[in-house]
C-alpha cells in the first residue's frame, strides 16, 4: 500500500475488518446502533471513503488506523448534519465526553457541537485533536491510542483530560 497498489486495500479489508468493526462497535456505544448508522454500516462506509481516495498512501499501521477513525468521524458527522438538517432545531444536550456513545438519533445538534469544538482544538493543539478523535470518534482505548500515535499511554491519558476539560468549557 506504501507503494500506491490499490488492489492491496481490497487485499487488506478482510484482514482488518474485525479490528475496525470493534472500533466502530466502541464508537457507537452500547446499543452499536441508531436507527439508519450501525457497526456494519460505518465500517463499510469508511472503507468505501477509504477505497475512493485516489491519492491515499498508508504508511503503516499505526497510519491506516489513524485514517480509518478520521474517516469515522467523518461518516458521523456528516450522519449528523444530515439528522440537523431534517429536524432544524431542537434542545442540544451537555456532551459527556467520557462515557459518550456516537449514536446521532436525537444527538445531532451536540455531535456538530463538538466537531466545531474539537476542530478549533486541533487547531490549538494538533496532537490533543487526534487523542479526542482516537478516543471518541475511533472508540480507541489509551493503549491502542498511544500506539496509533507512537506516544507514552501516560501522555494519551494528559492530553485526553487536558481535551475533555477544554471541550467541556468550549461546549459549555
Amino acid at each position: 500500500m506504501r507503494g500506491g497498489d490499490r488492489a492491496a486495500l481490497n487485499e487488506l479489508l478482510p484482514l482488518v475488518y474485525h479490528e475496525l468493526r470493534g472500533m466502530a462497535r466502541r464508537a457507537l456505544g452500547p446499543s452499536g446502533r441508531d436507527v439508519t448508522l450501525d457497526t456494519t454500516a460505518l465500517v463499510h462506509e469508511a472503507f468505501l471513503r477509504l477505497h475512493g481516495q485516489d491519492s491515499l498512501t498508508l504508511q503503516d499501521r499505526r497510519h491506516f488506523y489513524s485514517v480509518a477513525a478520521l474517516a469515522m468521524r467523518q461518516i458521523v458527522i456528516d450522519h449528523a448534519r444530515r439528522r440537523a438538517a431534517r429536524k432544524r432545531g431542537g434542545g442540544s444536550r451537555r456532551v459527556d465526553l467520557e462515557d459518550a456513545d456516537l449514536r446521532v438519533e436525537g444527538r445531532a445538534e451536540e455531535l456538530l457541537a463538538l466537531d466545531d469544538a474539537l476542530s478549533r482544538l486541533s487547531e490549538l493543539d494538533g496532537r490533543m485533536g487526534r487523542v479526542v478523535e482516537l478516543r471518541f470518534f475511533g472508540g480507541l482505548s489509551v493503549e491502542e491510542t498511544a500506539q496509533v500515535l507512537d506516544i507514552d499511554p501516560r501522555t494519551v491519558k494528559r492530553d485526553w483530560r487536558k481535551a475533555r476539560a477544554i471541550l467541556h468549557a468550549a461546549l459549555g
